[in-house]
């Protein structure tokens, strides 16, 4: 019979269980050639419509958006349903820019999406002007929206 043997010596398996948490680095939320790309597209065209009666609300509660805003940045965003309804966070979308870029994945694998929002530690957006289309829906499928433009500094 064979037997496997740890190719790793026993101190570097000791050493990888007990060290000491290693600060988490922020992830890259956008790069710099999807802002510049975006930044050169004409800006897309949209239906001007009114926004849909008992649709969820998006807040931001982080950032603060009246200043520019540093990188590395803390995003937290709170739903709010109609009170005859419940978000339904698998609708959960974001969209980069005047191409849309969907980047709604980067932030779900990094952040969990729950009925009453999402909270992401460390978002890293490089310096310049950024805009986020987010929307969200409820059981009913009202879908609220929120267009967010900001500057990182």
């Amino acid at each position: 019979m064979m037997r496997w043997v740890s190719w790793l010596p026993t101190p570097v398996l000791a050493l990888g269980l007990c060290a000491p948490a290693i600060h988490v680095q922020a992830f890259e939320l956008v790069s710099v050639q999807e802002m510049q790309a975006s930044l050169a597209a004409a800006e897309p065209l949209s239906a001007k419509t009114a926004a849909v009666p008992g649709a969820p609300q998006i807040e931001i509660v982080y950032p603060k958006l009246d200043a520019p805003v540093a990188s590395p940045t803390a995003i937290q965003l709170m739903f709010v349903p109609a009170a005859s309804s419940v978000v339904r966070p698998e609708t959960f979308k974001v969209l980069y820019g005047r191409l849309r870029i969907d980047i709604t994945q980067r932030l779900i694998n990094v952040a969990k999406v729950t009925a009453e929002g999402i909270n992401v530690k460390e978002a890293s957006l490089p310096k310049g002007t950024h805009r986020l289309l987010i929307s969200i829906e409820d059981l009913q499928g009202r879908q609220g929206i929120k267009s967010l433009d900001f500057e990182i500094k």
